[in-house]
Order: C-alpha cells, then sequence, then structure tokens
C-alpha cells in the first residue's frame, strides 16, 4: 500500500469519525424535535451533507493516491454506491445509509478498533438509526403504532435480537424494508458477537493448556534431575569395597 495512502487514512481517522458523530446528532435532533425552529432543521441538513460530502472527498482522495484505480474501484464498491446513493435520489434515510457504510469500512482499517469494540459500537449505532428512521418513517402513519422514541428503541431491541413480541410493528413498506434490514443486521451481529465469545473460550482454554502442558514438562524435569542427584549421592556416599591384593615382588639371588 502507497505510503501516502496510509498517511491518509491515519491522519483523516479521527476527524471523519468525529464528523460520523456529528452527522448522528443531526440526524437525530428534526426526528426527536420535529417542532424546533426551521433553521434548526436546515441546519441540521446542511450538517448532514457536508459530513457526506467529506466521506465522498476522503473516497476521492484514496482513489487518486491509488497505485491502481481500477483495481481500488473493484475492491470498494460498497464505498463507491455509497458515496453514489445520496447523489441519485437526496433522501434522509439514504443518506444514512451511506454515512454508516462509509463510517463502518474506515472504522475496519483503524488497528486499534479491536472487534469488540467495533461490534459494541455497530450494535449501537445500529439501534439507534434503526429507531430514528422507523419513527420518522411511521409516526405519521394513519395506523402506525410506534408513536414515540421508547416505542421505537423497544423496537429496535426486539427485532435486531429476533425476539419479536410483535406489540410494536411497522405498518408502511419503508418501514418493514427497514425492519427486515434491522433482522439481517441484527442476526449477523449476533453471529460475530457468539464467535467472537467463543474464539475467546477457545483461546483462553489453548493457553491454559498450554500453561499446564509447560508445568508438567517442568516437573517432569525436575523429578529426572532428583533421581540424578540421588543416584550421585548414593554412589558417593556408598562404602569403599575390599581393595584388591597387591603383589608382593619376588625375593633376588644375593650377588656374589
Amino acid at each position: 500500500m502507497p505510503v501516502k495512502k496510509v498517511r491518509w487514512e491515519e491522519r483523516t481517522q479521527t476527524p471523519l469519525l468525529v464528523l460520523a458523530v456529528a452527522f448522528g446528532i443531526a440526524y437525530a435532533v428534526p426526528i426527536v424535535a420535529p417542532g424546533a425552529d426551521p433553521w434548526v432543521h436546515r441546519l441540521c441538513t446542511h450538517v448532514e451533507w457536508t459530513v457526506w460530502g467529506a466521506f465522498a472527498l476522503d473516497y476521492l482522495v484514496r482513489l487518486a493516491l491509488a497505485p491502481d484505480r481500477r483495481c481500488f474501484v473493484r475492491g470498494h464498491l460498497l464505498d463507491l454506491l455509497a458515496v453514489i446513493l445520496p447523489m441519485v435520489q437526496p433522501l434522509r434515510l439514504l443518506r444514512v445509509v451511506s454515512t454508516l457504510l462509509l463510517v463502518g469500512r474506515r472504522a475496519r482499517m483503524a488497528p486499534q478498533i479491536t472487534l469488540t469494540t467495533y461490534v459494541a459500537g455497530a450494535v449501537v449505532g445500529l439501534m439507534m438509526f434503526g429507531s430514528l428512521a422507523v419513527l420518522h418513517v411511521e409516526r405519521d402513519a394513519p395506523n402506525g403504532n410506534i408513536k414515540t422514541l421508547g416505542d421505537a428503541v423497544w423496537w429496535s431491541f426486539t427485532t435486531m435480537t429476533t425476539v419479536g413480541y410483535g406489540d410494536h410493528a411497522p405498518t408502511t413498506g419503508l418501514g418493514r424494508v427497514l425492519a427486515v434490514g434491522l433482522m439481517l443486521s441484527g442476526i449477523a451481529l449476533l453471529g460475530v458477537v457468539t464467535a467472537n465469545i467463543a474464539a475467546w473460550f477457545i483461546s483462553r482454554f489453548d493457553r491454559d493448556d498450554a500453561v499446564e502442558r509447560r508445568q508438567t514438562e517442568l516437573l517432569e524435569a525436575l523429578t529426572l534431575e532428583v533421581r540424578e542427584l540421588r543416584a550421585e549421592v548414593a554412589r558417593l556416599s556408598a562404602p569403599p569395597g575390599p581393595s584388591e591384593p597387591q603383589e608382593v615382588p619376588s625375593p633376588t639371588a644375593p650377588t656374589a
């Protein structure tokens, strides 16, 4: 990967995450407070488009810094789709989906963000935006029963966990599309969480087994060394055996 591209991604990681938080606030304010002043709604709309523009600019810069632009486009089709969607039809929901996709792609590049942190953030973000989106769609529906933010959060939680009590449910077509997306996302995230927990237990057991094997090897080595020392001590402390008879020299004849 080119050095300039790596430096760009490292330097823009934190600012883009801050902009994503600002986008979440700008998206939530008009839904939570629909009776706010018109200038508040206009400000939130400008913030949403500004954040989307920042992520679109980030995509274009990374495309320009890529050594093979065709390969970059083929490898980042989801990013390209997230950049183009709001331009095709400027709906607030499309801006939400696009920004979430772009934030997720950049967050996975951050080495300091572990899988557990990313999954927890994805769960919270998905629940928050799912609640706000379904509230925005269902609040004015004639037969809708999701009228407050509390109803929307409860519905999102039961939908993501695939419990589905049925006390609250979307009645509009767009609301049901959101429900399907939230169900599939909830199943995927729960699968990731379950797999992550299972991997943690397996790694913990493997680590404990490795420590136990190491201790067993040390005990065996110490036992062997003690046996050798005992044998050496026994050999040194054993009484000496009978001495071998010495040869007596034969008498020589007297000289004349």
